[in-house]
């Protein structure tokens, strides 16, 4: 056996003893998440950081590197980005579009202030930290790519998780829950269009070469919605008829499309994450959840932990310095500041309580692994240095670790003619809900299911993101 042999013998023993490290550990910490009440998602990206040098650096052996070897991290990588894609396919395939109806007025208003002042801040805090961050991986970093990333990093909300903490809380049915489900939409949206912009500018040759990657990305956004959109209908439409379906259809083409955009000059997961937008929806989404969707999400929770990790890989908070702590607190207090007052000025203007304002802020403010995607893409383009990156990461888990004790805490204090407390249902059971039952005229049935609260993908999402509490969920929650 040669030497070239033994090496590829030894790094797939070292790779299955790293995935089964990995599973065990993730496991461990989304169960200890779930105790304090956290999104799993919580859990998973502290154990990726624990797993990296922030925590098993400060053992003797230089522990990270014996457990996962330099040559075996591009393997690890490789795993950790087909879990990726799988994700955003699923999260394309879950935007709801019908959660911007109803409320356009409202949410036109309040949008463009909350997307917009978390932008500006963001692009702000980039001329700040330019100086210590333009030089990355021996690589010039740009001011205007460096500032309009930073403005994305800042605008972002997790959809899945904020629609999990809404429904958790029976929110779904408020002002204030179907407010903040339409507002995480748009904004996705506009980051993901925005970062795909940032992608060409980086990797795009001169001003041809840039607007030729953004013309190629039309051009097969157009496709995929005049072609692929009609042929995965015909595919649904042919499986409702008894026709055999093909499983792998779904992850074939998410890898297929995340090619395609890479090869255009765009990052994978826009290829994915279009995949998904143009699925079928309505009744042919609910025929192939069986089919397609939670093979798929079994396949992404088994892989996604290696995403973690890979990233917690990067985070090094022992090598911090004191100004790196000072930036750190800088960029919590700019995050969560641009996503408050992006919201409270504009829904005090649509006579929404100063409460109400305050509770739709607060949801607005949660990231999750939406935002861990975009800074896993700013690293990969060399636009983070290690510290920065470290601080984001922080950033992203003290934001969404916050919302769910502070959003308790605010309903706690919620006024009786709050629209937070007015459309909340009593849980049944409660006392409130047996001194309603008590005022009911005598054989009135209290045992009628009650009325769906919102379309099942929407009160009950699927995802890393998903918060412990709450109902099990019709389609099947990952976690």
């Amino acid at each position: 056996m040669t030497d070239t042999h033994k090496h590829a013998e030894w790094i797939v023993t070292v790779a299955i003893g790293d995935v089964a490290l990995v599973l065990a550990v993730g496991t461990l910490f989304v169960l200890l998440a779930r105790r304090v009440k956290q999104p799993a998602v919580i859990g998973e990206i502290t154990a990726g950081i624990c797993l990296g040098p922030s925590l098993l650096g400060l053992f003797p052996g230089d522990l990270p590197q014996r457990l996962f070897p330099t040559d075996v991290r591009p393997y690890l990588n490789v795993v950790a980005q087909i879990g990726l894609l799988l994700f955003m396919f699923i999260i394309g395939w879950e935007f709801d579009y019908a959660s911007m109806k109803g409320r356009r007025r409202d949410v036109g208003t309040i949008w463009i202030s909350a997307a917009a002042l978390p932008v500006a801040m963001g692009m702000g805090l980039a001329v700040l930290l330019h100086g210590s961050n333009d030089v990355v991986n021996g690589k010039s970093v740009r001011m205007v790519d460096f500032a309009l990333y930073l403005g994305i990093a800042m605008s972002i909300a997790a959809f899945p998780v904020l629609a999990r903490i809404i429904t958790d809380h029976r929110l779904q049915l408020t002002r204030v829950g179907t407010l903040a489900l339409a507002l995480a939409a748009l904004d996705d949206i506009l980051a993901w269009s925005m970062l795909a912009i940032v992608v060409a500018l980086v990797t795009a040759t001169g001003t041809g070469g840039f607007l030729g990657v953004l013309g190629w990305g039309a051009v097969y956004i157009l496709v995929m919605l005049v072609i692929g959109r009609p042929l995965l209908a015909a595919v649904a439409a042919a499986h409702q008829r008894g026709h055999a379906y093909p499983k792998p259809c779904h992850a074939s083409g998410t890898l297929c499309s995340a090619y395609v955009t890479s090869e255009i000059g765009l990052h994978a997961i826009f290829g994915a994450f279009v995949f998904g937008l143009v699925m079928p929806r309505g009744p042919q989404q609910e025929m192939f959840h069986n089919a397609a969707m939670v093979p798929l999400e079994h396949i992404s929770k088994l892989l996604l932990p290696l995403f973690f990790v890979v990233s917690g890989l990067s985070v090094d908070l022992t090598a911090m310095t004191a100004d790196g702590l000072i930036q750190m607190c800088v960029i919590i207090c700019v995050a969560i500041t641009g996503q408050l007052g992006g919201v409270l000025l504009p829904a005090r203007v649509t006579a929404m309580s100063r409460h109400d304002s305050t509770i739709l802020g607060l949801l607005m403010n949660t990231r999750g692994l939406t935002e861990l995607v975009i800074l896993h893409v700013g690293r990969s383009l060399a636009l983070l240095s290690v510290e920065l990156f470290t601080a984001m990461v922080m950033m992203a888990l003290v934001t969404t670790g916050m919302t769910s004790p502070f959003l308790t805490m605010m309903l706690r204090r919620t006024k009786p003619h709050s629209e937070a407390r007015c459309h909340r249902r009593p849980r049944p059971g409660s006392r409130t809900a047996e001194r309603a039952e008590s005022l009911l005229p005598p054989g009135t049935p209290t045992d009628r299911p009650a009325r769906p609260a919102a379309r099942p993908h929407l009160a009950a999402p699927r995802g890393r993101d998903a918060a412990p509490r709450g109902p099990r969920p019709r389609f099947g929650d990952t976690e």
